[in-house]
């Protein structure tokens, strides 16, 4: 039986806790021997991530129990976080981050007694401390080679990184002396190395500021000294306005590295010795993407010198490259999108992939017979899929005739409709980064939405990556209005085209989407409300010394200009200082612990509204970082953001908790 509601007000078994349950997915896989290892959330367990084995037999088990926390906090946003080998005996050797006090540490899953984790480096209580990322083992010298990331003041930018030898024997538990530094930290940021198939060389990827390492980045390379060092490193690949996203040893020695040369993310064979290079497949397509995390992989090389890619324009799926040829067979399957994370050994390929209606899983790919099946973390339907959304891909028209990606995620329920001639409303999702970009796969917090009756729209506006460099280049200098236009362009068509009830379109991002958000609220009154999560809101502030961390301190030089030459930009653009143009009501959603976007912005922003009769509700949370983990944070969030669309679309949300607006 089909209920008659009106939108916003229908009721569904996708409740806020399955939604954050659902939370996460599989992550750096990675393979050890016959088995496959990855890491996965727990987003119950105060948000931990563990590792998952899975045995040859395929069996999966989690290896470490609470609350060890694979996790590292390189970069703020993280990196590759685990490493292991096989052993002929005693079963495989493991290297972690734990996320608690940033060391690295070794584990022996098989050794009697379980193998209680052992902590290889020590704790440091200068700023930020010691941080560990990207970890190659290399038995055979008794060490793991890794990014440092060693601060050496109390302030966010006080921080160096090179590459470093850890003893695998523990020396250097309690002993900073004991870790070999590999490199001399003359770069502002670099990647783990990559070990050339006799060892004799090593492979990196390092960039500086004010770039971040989509806009340029350099390929490094260096042979391996006597006393196991990185001597004399030079660039065969890169540049101030090329960027190299990942390199890889193959078999025969060369490199494999994706470069951005011709605006498209392409696959080159590179000599390590003379830097001469060659396309393996020149396409106007994407074969990799903005190195957010270092240890991302969106290619890897197999036996006989065929490539794993990731490939595509938009969406990123896997393919089998035969440079000779330049040909490139895609995987078949229901997968529709691939996480940067793939793994080898001998012929088989090993990723996460999902699809809009299907979560992320792992699945393996016999390159021989060309046949994939989801082998860990496989997907099941924890409610009925009648309920997810039956989302589309649209391109819309944007100001000067550019054209603006998104995704429609239309209200969709089986037992539900809307009475005759009411239009749904809709919310506009901005994605972070903003150098970032929204996959279209099955996402269990936009069917809570969707099943109750209102629309998603994921906006891919121009400064996302997936269509090439000039679309991703849209933003530069421009942040904080081709965003704000694209989006608005895209909510300007759906109640055009009486897709959307028009005067029912709210807006809601996150981080970069946060400053979206908030200043697409402040351009006018386009929107009847918004969400702000985890936002930047004065990029003055942000810029400044201990504004925010390291990593993105000069991202605003390309995405605004550069703070001493354009000063009034900063103050024109920032939604804070906008404030007073703020009429719609909102809700913001602030991490206490976050150091990317510090909670300090947000309540400045409270304090712009007080008094000015505009309904919006603040809530903190305690301990939460850049991006909510623990499963309740989410459900509040969740709860807290439909609750302020039903009241300002003027029904009843079910189930729900009223949201208390002060003005």
């Amino acid at each position: 039986m089909v209920t008659t509601a009106p939108y916003g007000a229908w009721q569904s078994p996708v409740g806020a806790e399955l939604a954050a349950s659902a939370g996460g997915g599989p992550d750096f896989v990675g393979t050890v021997g016959d088995e496959l290892w990855w890491a996965a959330p727990r987003p119950a367990e105060e948000g931990r991530f563990t590792l998952v084995r899975r045995r040859a037999s395929g069996a999966e088990e989690t290896v470490l129990p609470a609350p060890w926390n694979v996790r590292n906090r390189v970069l703020e946003y993280g990196g590759l976080p685990w490493a292991a080998v096989a052993r002929a005996s005693g079963g495989p050797l493991v290297v972690f981050t734990h996320f608690a006090d940033q060391r690295l540490y070794a584990f022996e899953p098989d050794a009697p007694g379980g193998g209680a984790p052992r902590p290889l480096t020590p704790v440091s209580s200068v700023g930020g401390g010691l941080r560990w990322a990207d970890p190659v083992l290399l038995p055979g010298r008794g060490e793991v080679w890794c990014v440092l990331e060693e601060f050496t003041g109390e302030g966010p930018c006080d921080v160096r990184r090179l590459l470093a030898a850890v003893p695998l024997d523990g020396s250097a538990a309690q002993d900073r002396g004991a870790v070999r530094e590999l490199t001399d930290g003359r770069n502002r940021f670099v990647t783990g190395p990559r070990i050339s198939p006799d060892g004799r060389q090593a492979a990196w990827i390092a960039w500086d500021h004010p770039r971040m390492p989509w806009e340029g980045s350099e390929l490094k390379t260096a042979q391996v000294s006597a006393d196991g060092r990185l001597p004399d490193a030079r660039t065969v690949m890169g540049g101030p306005a090329e960027s190299v996203a990942q390199v890889e040893w193959a078999e025969d020695g060369s490199l494999v590295a994706a470069s951005d040369r011709t605006g498209w993310w392409n696959l080159y064979r590179v000599d390590p010795a003379t830097g001469e290079s060659a396309a393996l497949c020149r396409r106007e397509e994407e074969f990799a993407g903005p190195l957010w995390r270092v240890g991302q992989r969106w290619f890897a090389p197999l036996p006989g010198g065929l490539v794993a890619a990731l490939h595509g324009r938009g969406a990123a799926v896997l393919g089998v490259l035969d440079p000779r040829s330049g040909e490139i067979a895609d995987v078949a399957g229901p997968w529709t999108e691939w996480a940067p994370t793939l793994a080898v050994t001998g012929t088989r390929a090993v990723g996460v992939a999902a699809s809009p209606y299907s979560a992320y899983e792992v699945v393996e790919l016999d390159v021989c017979t060309g046949r994939a099946r989801a082998v860990g973390a496989r997907h099941t339907d924890r409610v009925d899929p009648a309920y997810y959304p039956r989302p589309l891909t649209r391109t819309f028209g944007g100001p000067d005739g550019r054209e603006v990606h998104a995704h429609l995620h239309p209200p969709h329920s089986p037992d539900h409709s809307a009475p005759d001639g009411e239009l749904p409303p809709y919310v506009v999702w901005a994605h972070g980064g903003p150098t970032a970009r929204t996959p279209l796969v099955l996402d269990l917090a936009v069917a809570f939405f969707t099943s109750r009756g209102i629309g998603v729209a994921e906006v891919n506006y121009g400064g996302s990556t997936g269509y090439g460099r000039a679309y991703r280049e849209r933003l530069r200098g421009q942040w904080g209005v081709v965003d704000v236009e694209d989006c608005a362009a895209v909510a300007a068509a759906l109640a055009r085209e009486g897709i959307a009830d028009p005067a029912r379109i709210a807006i809601r991002g996150g981080s970069a989407g946060g400053w979206t958000a908030a200043a697409s609220l402040a351009a006018g009154s386009l929107y009847a409300c918004g969400t702000i999560l985890y936002p930047v809101l004065d990029p003055e502030t942000w810029t400044a010394e201990g504004g925010t961390h390291d990593f993105e301190s000069r991202y605003l030089d390309s995405l605004i200009g550069p703070r001493e030459e354009v000063p009034e930009r900063y103050r024109e653009r920032s939604p804070l200082h906008r404030a007073d143009r703020i009429c719609a009501p909102f809700l913001l959603l602030q991490g206490l612990a976050d150091p990317v976007c510090p909670p300090a912005q947000s309540e400045r922003l409270l304090a712009a509204m007080a008094g000015r009769g505009v309904p919006h509700t603040y809530i903190a949370f305690e301990g939460e970082g850049h991006g909510f983990r623990r499963a309740a944070t989410v459900v509040r969030a969740l709860e807290a953001e439909l609750s302020l669309y039903a009241q300002t679309f003027g029904v009843t949300a079910p189930g729900v908790a009223v949201l208390e607006l002060v003005t």
